[in-house]
């Protein structure tokens, strides 16, 4: 009779990820590493995993409280399987430091936006210090990349960090501080890094980075030839590699929405009708405190030559209500900006101040109730206009990117326009998923809109 080995227990990997695209990117680099180095699977259970980790992100207030609150959660898991890893990443981490040990014990790695790469040698150490907290929030520049695996493709759509990091230092962010200064990656590797993706089936790629149209990378194997190629001409090196048919970026910064970006919208089809530039006021008396580096009419006038070479591209940007000193006379410049530009949506929040920024130390004398107010009429002037343009669509055959099927129907796909509408539509065939359709829109929803499919990649008629 033979023998029989035990199968050795596959380990899991549960990743709970906070804030901006670049943490969700972090995410799946976390996912790739250590499947790589440890063999481990995703998991979605909390419960069934043998390594937990959260991706913070100190942009919004209370994050120290959000991430202590999770923590608090996972401690019984930790009671209950001592050998369970739980390891705090991201920008959090990269804040706080050893201070988030001393508040919870029971955590076991603490790590930045710049050392992920190093989790696998983090678990061996903590290992070989018979479970001693291990602490690594260095700012070793683009090391990171050099070491992460290449990327598993998930689905038609990636993200592809290009960059690291801000030099802008506004009065309200942390970002300088957490992530450290812009550092580019060098050409070549992300060309290899989207044409890896495009082999597995990606046909959008988003290119990532705190202030990504300030990418200065330099050309050659590993930067060699000392030559730096922007970001509008790392644009057209990735529309021309095979397979990829969209292109957007996030998240962008004012002050470096060059002009030769702009004829990039004229010169490259591949880049999408759809635009996000923060602005976060348009009083530029804020925007000067917030130490922006632009005005309102500047802001206005690059986007007015935009529009000449795409008049009818989709506009969405960033607002911070209730900065210190904002007056009703400022607020009213954002709402007239708004009203102006014709943006489509926003990310917009009531300001907080976050420890370490220089804006935290501002006098603020406005009350609660009225920036709550004042952002609420923010919101509904947007979500007003987001749902006139969603009805101009209507009657439109938009081309769509189809990436699944529908959360609500599971009878009907769903994709996204150019301009960053999810659009749901009955089609009997899932082989559509990763390809190409055009829609005719029949309905807009509040959040998304309806349409019947008039021709795809599948059939051969586009």
């Amino acid at each position: 009779m033979s023998e029989t080995t035990p199968q050795t227990r596959v380990k899991k990997l549960y990743i709970k990820t906070h804030g901006c695209q670049m943490n969700e990117y972090d995410s799946s680099r976390m996912r790739d590493l250590l499947g790589e180095s440890h063999a481990m699977v995703p998991t979605d259970d909390p419960e069934d995993a043998d390594v937990l980790l959260v991706n913070t992100c100190s942009i919004r207030e209370k994050a120290q409280e959000k991430l202590f609150h999770q923590l608090g959660r996972w401690k019984h898991l930790k009671e209950k399987n001592p050998d369970l890893i739980i390891g705090v990443g991201g920008c959090v981490a990269s804040q706080e430091g050893e201070a988030i040990a001393k508040r919870a014990p029971h955590v076991d790695l603490i790590f930045g936006p710049q050392t992920l790469h190093r989790l696998p040698e983090m678990m061996q150490t903590r290992a070989q210090k018979n479970g001693a907290v291990v602490v690594d929030v260095s700012f070793p520049e683009i090391e990171k990349f050099d070491r992460l695996p290449q990327p598993e493709a998930d689905g038609a759509t990636a993200f592809v960090s290009i960059m690291e990091g801000c030099s802008k230092y506004c009065t309200f962010c942390v970002v300088p501080y957490t992530r450290g200064e812009e550092v580019s990656r060098p050409v070549g590797d992300v060309l290899e890094e989207v044409a890896h993706l495009a082999d597995q089936g990606v046909r959008e790629v988003n290119l990532l980075g705190q202030n990504v149209n300030a990418y200065r990378g330099y050309r050659g194997e590993g930067g060699s030839d000392g030559q730096i190629v922007d970001f509008a001409e790392l644009i057209t090196y990735v529309a021309a590699i095979d397979g990829i048919d969209r292109i957007r970026y996030t998240t962008s910064h004012p002050v470096e929405f060059s002009d030769a970006l702009i004829d990039v919208y004229a010169e490259v089809p591949e880049l999408v009708n759809h635009l996000h530039l923060p602005v976060q006021s348009g009083s530029d008396r804020i925007l000067m405190a917030m130490k922006r580096g632009h005005t309102a009419l500047e802001y206005k006038s690059k986007l007015r030559r935009l529009k000449k070479i795409r008049p009818d591209i989709s506009l969405s940007s960033d607002f911070i209500i209730g900065f210190p000193g904002e007056t009703e006379r400022d607020f009213e410049a954002t709402m007239n900006l708004i009203q102006e530009v014709g943006f489509d949506t926003s990310f917009s929040f009531i300001y907080s101040p976050r420890p370490g920024t220089p804006a935290a130390d501002l006098p603020d004398d406005t009350p609660a109730e009225v920036k709550k107010q004042r952002l609420q009429l923010l919101q509904n002037r947007l979500n007003q206009q987001a749902a006139a343009i969603s009805r101009r669509m209507v009657g439109n055959t938009e081309g769509v990117l189809v990436t699944g099927v529908s959360r609500k129907d599971p009878g009907q796909l769903q994709g996204r326009t150019e301009n960053n509408r999810v659009v749901n539509f009955r089609a009997g065939d899932l082989g559509l998923i990763g390809r190409f359709a055009d829609v005719l829109i029949e309905e807009a929803l509040p959040n998304s809109l309806r349409g019947v499919l008039v021709a795809s990649e599948l059939d051969g008629s586009l």
